[in-house]
């Protein structure tokens, strides 16, 4: 079982000083990876279904992950997510290829499609038809980081006689992994992708997703042995309950801490890299 740590660029870590120290203790802990979160912005005042307080920080996550990276030495850098439908996906195959050069290729592109109407509508996108776009600026950013002569025209995305430098590390493209707790989440991720990202799940939960991933994978003919499965679970877990999950098919636990400060988060690493991880 490989672990990750959830929200370095977001609540307490959104301090430099304090996401520097804890992706340092995570990396000596044994942890494989850190993850951001993202909400470009938020509703204010909160309302369902947002879920967090529109005064919470998020750090753009590449320019997290590219910060960490300067702290770390080989910990696994994920976005779990990047919500894809509201990005312009020229841009952020730019800023994703970046992230990879400057950590000497450790980036995992996980994405999502987004659910806040009003985060959608503030930045001017779109929120209808998010998984068609999503797939599609998926596929134009893949061919900026792997032709040699790119190209793409499609529905949403249109180009040619463009080039794009540095390319990713990681070639063809760094790892893709799809959020998602639904049918067609788990379809996009049997064709789509390498991996899979479930946020905020018990055990229960965790096997109806990996249910419908199996079946998903089935019927396009792919193998789910595939796929890596990683799940953030929700609330605090212990040994047993780890290995639980790795009896379902769980390859990574990404875990969320509910620390409001730096001494306290580098407790919750601590403890969790003498409990946890290694252990599974």
């Amino acid at each position: 079982m490989k672990f990750g740590l959830f929200g370095i660029n977001t609540g307490p870590c959104a301090n430099p000083a304090t996401a520097a120290a804890v992706a340092r203790a995570a990396e000596d802990a044994g942890y494989d990876s850190l993850w951001t979160g993202e909400h470009i912005v938020l509703p204010e005042p909160q309302v369902p279904p947002s879920p967090v307080p529109a005064d919470t920080p998020f750090i753009d996550s590449a320019v997290a992950l590219a910060y960490v990276a300067a702290h770390t030495r080989q910990v696994k850098l994920g976005t779990g997510i990047i919500i894809l439908p509201q990005r312009n996906p020229v841009v952020l195959a730019k800023e994703l290829a970046s992230v990879d050069v400057l950590s000497n290729g450790r980036l995992i592109f996980g994405i999502g499609i987004g659910y806040l109407r009003p985060e959608f509508a503030a930045i001017g996108a779109p929120f209808d038809h998010k998984g068609p776009r999503s797939e599609e600026f998926l596929a134009a950013m893949i061919a900026l980081w792997s032709m040699e002569k790119p190209a793409y025209h499609g529905k949403y995305v249109n180009f040619e006689g463009i080039n794009a430098m540095p390319r990713p590390v990681q070639q063809p493209h760094p790892p893709i992994v799809f959020g998602g707790h639904t049918p067609e989440a788990y379809s996009r991720t049997a064709r789509l992708a390498n991996g899979w990202f479930g946020f905020a799940l018990d055990l229960e939960g965790t096997r109806k997703c990996i249910d419908g991933l199996k079946a998903a994978a089935a019927a396009v003919g792919r193998s789910f042995a595939e796929l890596e499965i990683s799940v953030c679970p929700r609330g605090r877990i212990d040994l047993d309950t780890a290995k639980r999950f790795g009896e379902l098919g769980v390859h990574r636990l990404i875990l969320l801490h509910r620390e409001r400060d730096e001494p306290g988060i580098l407790r919750f690493v601590a403890d969790t890299g003498r409990s946890l991880v290694g252990k599974v």
